[in-house]
């Protein structure tokens, strides 16, 4: 399984969209600080997951996501409604 998660930081309250085929794993490394991107942002809450049966599908979802058009705005109204 692959999958496309959203995490927000608890020193400031940005927003992290990534994708893995790991999620725990991975979940720990951006708390562990191993991730460059964000390892002045922890910790971070996992907020929010979706989960595909291919990486492509992963992938395409999370470039969507990135794009912060439609998709990213519906996204947050679900997870924040």
């Amino acid at each position: 399984m692959y999958y496309v998660y959203v995490l927000k930081s608890e020193k400031d309250s940005k927003h992290y969209i990534g994708y893995t085929n790991d999620l725990k794993r991975r979940f720990e490394e951006h708390n562990q600080g191993n991730n460059l991107s964000t390892r002045n942002r922890i910790p971070f809450e996992l907020i929010y997951y979706e989960a595909y049966t291919h990486k492509s599908l992963a992938i395409r979802r999370e470039n969507k996501l990135k794009e912060f058009k439609n998709s990213y705005t519906q996204l947050f109204k679900r997870i924040y409604e």
